[in-house]
């Protein structure tokens, strides 16, 4: 069973620089309270670290 991460975006995307737009996009998040679940990976704990202001982590499935 593969380890998954709840993530939920709660600062806005405005007047941030473009790579951290970049970013929440990648991780499916672009709109705020908007959540998404995503395999426990080392390059998305990196993303979720890249834009740790913007987002919260909800729950540590597995």
């Amino acid at each position: 069973m593969a380890k998954t991460i709840v993530i939920k975006q709660v600062g806005s995307p405005i007047r941030r620089p473009a790579k951290q737009r970049a970013t929440l996009v990648g991780l499916g998040l672009n709109k705020m309270h908007r959540v998404r679940e995503l395999e426990d990976t080392p390059s998305v704990r990196g993303m979720i670290n890249a834009v740790s202001h913007m987002v919260e982590i909800v729950e540590e499935k597995g």
